[in-house]
This record gives structure tokens, sequence and C-alpha cells, in this order.
């Protein structure tokens, strides 16, 4: 029967070296599960991913634990009784362990200060998300940030613990499940106390700053994207690259773009009403050279809006009392569609020329609307069997 492996991370969570026997190598696929008599490498749990590293010349990929024992994932073998050294990758540990103690900061606050628990959490090297059980206004998660970042300033000592059961009953700890057995306690005095297997920084200062980066309503609570440390530092250098950039193509200080692209915003919206009144000219222009009551008619159109398409058709249908169809696109990216009729039912139109070119669409009697896949002539030859005539723009 093996025994536990040693879990030398939680006697330091700042060791990055270490020596080891082998005491099982296990093929699975292409990789092989190690099992050592003890390790530095942090396997999957509690929201945190697992460390990653080396082991002699051979790749860490993953780590897990099952009943106490840490299998490692190698790309190499080795053999039973042999001594490994290892060593974990040390900027993506200290950063998720930066990551983990915000965590644990903000967490404690929202439920200190709100009554809210965390609910879920999830962790990379990237992102890290916060789902607490009822929802916060931008004024709460305002404080909760800056209490957070005034615990990073105080550079508190984290405390981790192993309790015996009596003096666990007297501690308000938080945990997301009922706990057996022992139990490790991790405390941020002041801000936090909860059972944790993770792994964390030894005092708060090292976690850098704590940044709230949105927040959104998520199965009845709220969901926080945050960072901490160097990613909180990865993310202010990309946002202010970002507004330098955007700054530049606005010829605007960074403190100005807000309004800069406000009047943009404006600009764009008065010319898209100035060319819609524009097209509706042309549409009356077009319409007008066709004579009234000359029935049935197919019309191709070139970039025209998927409102444009149906303001078109209805008025080419007006004139000629008959059924009319507009069509943009082109034969590579497919077309979409507009078929109007003032008096008969177009909507077998729609059915039909979606089974004839693999498509969809759809709509009231007088006005169907859709997209298909197709090239002009074949189209054109489709409604010429349906008895059109064909006009082009």
């Amino acid at each position: 029967m093996k025994r536990e492996t040693v879990k030398l991370y939680d006697l330091n969570s700042k060791l990055r070296t270490f020596q080891a026997r082998v005491l099982e190598c296990v093929p699975e696929k292409d990789r092989f599960l190690v099992v050592l008599d003890r390790t530095v490498f942090f396997p999957e749990g509690g929201g945190q991913p697992s460390d990653r590293g080396v082991l002699n010349f051979a790749n860490v990929l993953d780590v897990q634990e099952k009943d106490g024992i840490v299998y490692h994932t190698s790309d190499r073998s080795f053999q039973p009784g042999e001594m490994v050294s290892g060593g974990i990758d040390w900027p993506r540990r200290f950063g998720l362990m930066q990551q983990h103690s915000g965590e644990h900061i903000v967490s404690g606050l929202a439920h200190r200060l709100f009554g809210l628990d965390n609910v879920g959490f999830h962790m990379s090297e990237t992102s890290l998300t916060v789902d607490l059980n009822g929802e916060l206004s931008a004024e709460d998660l305002a404080l909760i940030e800056r209490l957070a970042n005034r615990a990073v300033w105080e550079n508190l000592a984290v405390k981790v613990s192993y309790p015996s059961a009596q003096e666990l009953g007297s501690i308000p700890y938080r945990s997301k499940k009922e706990l057996t057995g022992r139990v490790r306690i991790v405390e941020f005095p002041g801000y936090d106390i909860c059972a944790c297997c993770g792994t964390h920084v030894e005092r708060t200062g090292e976690i850098g700053a704590v940044k709230m980066l949105s927040s959104q309503r998520y199965k009845g609570g709220t969901r926080l994207t945050m960072a901490c440390g160097g990613q909180a530092l990865r993310d202010y250098g990309e946002r202010v690259n970002s507004v330098s950039s955007v700054s530049a193509l606005l010829s605007a200080k960074p403190a100005e773009i807000e309004q800069s692209v406000e009047r943009v915003l404006r600009d764009n919206a008065d010319l898209k009403r100035r060319l819609s009144a524009l097209r509706a000219e042309i549409f009356q222009l077009k319409a007008g050279a066709i004579a009234p009551g000359c029935g049935n008619i197919l019309i191709f159109d070139d970039d025209l809006t998927p409102d444009e398409l149906r303001r078109f058709a209805l008025i080419l249908s007006e004139r000629c009392s008959a059924t009319a169809a507009v069509f943009s696109g082109g034969d590579s990216k497919g077309y979409r569609y507009a078929v109007s009729d003032p008096t008969n039912d177009v909507r077998p139109y729609a059915k039909e020329l979606s089974a004839a070119f693999s498509g969809r669409g759809g709509g009231p009697k007088e006005l169907v609307q859709g997209s298909i896949s197709g090239m002009q002539k074949e189209i054109k030859l489709f409604f010429e069997q349906k008895a059109f005539r064909c006009q082009e723009s």
C-alpha cells in the first residue's frame, strides 16, 4: 500500500527545487504517471491549476492528487527507487499565488461586508474569476477593491494552521463544503479566514495589487473578473497601449479620448442618417424608371443592408403592383434578399428559394427576407422559371 506523498509546498510555498525517490511510474498513452515520496509540485485543486516544471530531464505537464497520492504527468519514464531532482516553473507558480491570495481577500471582504459567499472560482495564468451568490453595485465593488489594496499595503503575515477539531469549532472560517479530517486554515488577518489547500504568498505585500476588471450578473449573483500582481501589471500595460493607440488615431490627449470617441460616434450616426436618406432617394429614382404595373421584377444591387433590401423591395412591389425580389451580395459570399408583393403571399417563394439554394428566410405574407448560397445566373434562372422578368441595377 502506497503511503501519501509528502507535500513540501504545504510546508513552504516558496520551495522551487527538491529531490525525491520514485515510488511508481505507470504508462498512460504517450505519457507516464510518476509517484514520488515527496514533491513541491502543487496538484490541481481548490480552483488553482497544477504546477508545471521538470523532473531530471523530463517535463512535468500536469499534476493531480488522489487519496493523498500526487501523480506527476511526465513525458519520460522513471524506474521505481530512482532518485530524481525536480523544479517547478516558479514565475508561473508565483503568479498563481498572487492571484489566489488576492482572491481570498476579495472573497473575505464580500463575505464580511455584504454576507455573500464565494460559490465558484476559476484561475489560470491569464484570468481570474470569482462567482458570488448575490449582486454587488459598482460602489460596492469599488469599496472591496479599495480595502483589498489596503490589505496589500499593510503587508500582513499570512497564517497557515491545522487546528484540532475542538479549535476548529470556534473558528469562523469560510468553506464551500463540509470538511472532515485534518483541515488546513489560511488566514489573512482582519480580512479572511478560509479552509484552503492552495498555495499563497507569505505576506500580503507580495500580492502587489488587486484590480477589479469587470463584473456581470451571473446565475442570480455576480461574476467578478479581477487581476492581481503581475497579471494586473500586464493588464494595465495592455490598456495603456490601447489608450495610446486610440489617442493617436483620434489626435486627442489620452484624457480626452472619451469625448473624442463620443464625437466620432455622433458623426457616424449622422452620416448613417444622411446615407439612409440618400439611399431612399436612389430607390425612388430607380423605381421611377420602371413602368408602373410592369409585373414581377428581379433586381441585383450592391452592398445593401437587410433594412435597405426590405425598403427597396417594398417600393418596387408597389410600383410594379406585383412581386419584387431584390438581392445583394456575391457568388462567393452568398446573397441576402427581400421579396415583397402588395397582394399575394410571398412566403412560398422563401420556402422554395431556401430549398433550392441551401438558404433560410421568412417573414409575413407581404414581405420575406433571408439569405442563400448560389450563383447569380442560377438565381435568375430560378425566377425566370417562376415567371419573373429580370432587371439589373
